[in-house]
């Protein structure tokens, strides 16, 4: 099989680990792995003094979050990364839709307690993925 894995990441411990078992699914199937982090708003911001200027926005932060786990994963499986517009499920949905993507990972931070009842990333991508839904045990015990 091949394909695309589609995985979310926010800089967040659990997310990490969600990452980390996406990558040994697409390695499994053979597929590529595509790490995204979403960001929900256009806000920039300059920092510096006289010429020397520099700008900084969500995107940047997104994009650095899903390079930063992207470059810490193995060599073994192709893998890209980039950020995403949008609420966190919305924009999971939307990247694996537009590059038709085979399953997407999300962890299951938030789908017991009120967590669930409010809901989560992952019960939004569960119930409308247009793809193969995998939900990753992410808890962390020490």
């Amino acid at each position: 099989m091949s394909g695309i894995v589609v995985v979310g990441v926010d800089g967040s411990v659990t997310a990490k680990k969600a990452a980390e078992k996406a990558h040994h699914l697409a390695a499994a199937l053979g597929a590529g792995l595509h790490v995204i982090s979403a960001f929900d708003s256009d806000r920039t911001e300059v920092f510096g003094s006289g010429s020397d200027k520099w700008i900084v926005s969500d995107a940047d932060g997104a994009e650095n979050v899903a390079r930063t786990v992207a470059e810490s994963l193995g060599k073994d499986v192709k893998v890209t990364y980039s950020a995403a517009r949008g609420k966190p499920a919305e924009a999971l949905i939307a990247e694996a839709s537009r590059l038709e993507a085979t399953t997407i990972v999300v962890g299951n931070r938030r789908m017991q307690g009120l967590g669930r009842v409010l809901g989560s990333v992952a019960n939004t991508v569960a119930h409308n993925a247009h793809c193969d839904v995998y939900i990753a045990n992410t808890y962390v015990t020490d």
